[in-house]
């Protein structure tokens, strides 16, 4: 398989795959087995694109051009790799989990969730593998669409109403502000390839870099920065595997994932550096940083206060990427990897609690951990990695974005870092003592654990979490070519 194949095959297994569950969707069991083996091929595809050695090599996968001549257009870089890789593996824990959970509380429409749910996987590694801006922006709509309708599934008032303003916010940062730093930069270089180095070194004065820089974050609002930020905690009615799936595998990993590609490949991280472009970008995302975390402590909704975490833990992403240096662009990268397998737990194991006992808010789990000792177990697995309590995965991006900062003379962003740290504790933390110390109450009926189907990939990350304090070296080695 060359790399031709196996790019196109890594965007139309996924549509192939929701092309057959359109075809197939009266046969609930058919569905079920082409939405999970469309993930697993996937991830082997990926697997074989990193064992290729493909993101050393220079060569372009161009398709015809779309707009003045500018094509759609793939290539394979270590981030989005890296990107795929995340994607993939948690797609395939996510599919097995969405199955267990959408039959476990009946869910209706379920050949519609699934399609959609691929086609997001599509849109995914189209953002992933995109050579160009036009081909990333196209991908990147793509996946607001694609994932428009999973927001909206219950198709109640709420839903609807978090729906509209999940794609409100997203259109108009993307169309508002993204699109017109891509024009601008269009304008500026008469190219919008992704080039080792960036592409606008010495085209505009420090301020009007500044501006262009300040438009492409503030118009990848997947990226969750204030004051784009509402549409991740209004996108909460949505069935939990959709969380999962905007929070950890697809939209705002998305989002930080633009964020750090443009850095590297349309700016450089040189020019970043010495011109001081992403000088606003640094205090907004610090400002996110410490501001969300505050907001999650006040909320006693387990998703809701997960959802203001990720806010947070995306600015981490954002800051590493604007302070524009290897080592806190390293560590922004593996924050990508690290917040996504830990929060994927997390969110795996709301799910597992609302399953089981239908409790969403935290007041309510006081002693769940005697009953559901599994889900409470990875729930705490995952958010000491979140901290970045070693010997979990969590701590090795922590590190190194706070010595990224320091790196950059950025001691108050360092200590920034330090109080987001304390804050993750406590809003984190308090749940897990609440479910193991509290005993709970004996005048209600004692719960069991959620399905096996919802047990077994919480299980396979929780593990995750700490498997990946051990791998990070080797994914420090495959990131080093970023500069």
């Amino acid at each position: 398989m060359n790399l031709n194949i196996a790019i196109a095959a890594s965007l139309l297994t996924p549509v192939f795959g929701a092309m057959l569950i359109f075809l197939l969707r009266k046969y609930r069991r058919m569905v079920e087995i082409i939405f999970v083996a469309s993930a697993m091929v996937l991830l082997l595809i990926t697997v074989y694109i990193l064992n290729s050695d493909a993101h050393l090599s220079d060569q372009v996968v161009r398709l015809y051009p779309i707009i003045a001549g500018i094509p759609l257009a793939f290539h394979v870089e270590p981030l989005g790799l890296l990107y795929a890789m995340v994607g993939a593996a948690l797609w395939l824990v996510t599919t097995i989990y969405a199955i267990g959970y959408m039959n476990a509380n009946k869910e209706k429409h379920l050949a519609r969730f699934y399609i959609c749910f691929c086609i997001a996987m599509a849109a995914v590694m189209g953002i992933a593998y995109a050579a160009n801006l036009l081909t990333l922006f196209i991908f990147y709509e793509a996946l607001t669409f694609s994932t428009y309708p999973l927001v909206a599934h219950k198709g109640n008032d709420s839903a609807k109403k978090g729906a509209r303003t999940y794609l409100g916010i997203l259109l108009t940062s993307s169309i508002g502000f993204l699109l017109v730093a891509i024009l601008w930069t269009w304008q500026l270089t008469a190219s919008l390839d992704f080039t080792v180095g960036g592409i606008l070194a010495g085209q505009l004065s420090d301020g009007l870099l500044l501006i262009l820089f300040s438009l492409f974050i503030l118009g990848i609002g997947k990226a969750g920065l204030m004051p784009f930020h509402r549409w991740l905690p209004s996108a909460m009615v949505a069935p939990t595997p959709v969380s999962a799936l905007l929070h950890a595998v697809a939209v705002v990993k998305a989002g930080v994932f633009c964020v750090l590609k443009i850095s590297v490949y349309i700016f450089g991280l040189d020019v970043l550096h010495a011109t001081g472009a992403s000088t606003a970008i640094i205090w907004l995302a610090t400002l996110t940083m410490l501001l969300a975390s505050l907001v999650a402590i006040q909320q006693d909704n387990l998703k809701a206060r997960l959802a203001y975490s990720t806010i947070s833990q995306l600015a981490y992403i954002v800051l590493g990427a604007a302070l524009a240096t290897t080592v806190s662009m390293v560590g922004a990268s593996l924050h990508l990897v690290t917040h996504a397998v830990g929060k994927i737990t997390l969110f795996f194991c709301a799910g597992a609690i609302y399953t089981a006992s239908k409790k969403t808010n935290i007041s309510d789990m006081q002693g769940i951990g005697y009953s559901m000792p599994i889900t409470m177990t990875a729930y705490t697995i995952a958010a000491l990695s979140i901290i970045g309590l070693p010997p979990l995965a969590g701590s090795w991006s922590k590190w190194f974005l706070i010595d990224g900062a320091l790196s950059a003379s950025h001691v108050l962003i360092a200590g920034a870092f330090l109080v987001s740290t304390l804050l993750n504790i406590v809003y984190l933390m308090p749940i897990s003592i609440q479910a193991f110390s509290l005993k709970p109450n004996a005048n209600k009926p004692r719960l069991q654990e959620a399905p096996k189907a919802l047990l077994l990939p919480l299980s396979v990350t929780a593990i995750s979490c700490l498997a990946l304090f051990f791998l990070m070296p080797y994914i420090y080695h495959f990131l080093q070519s970023l500069d």
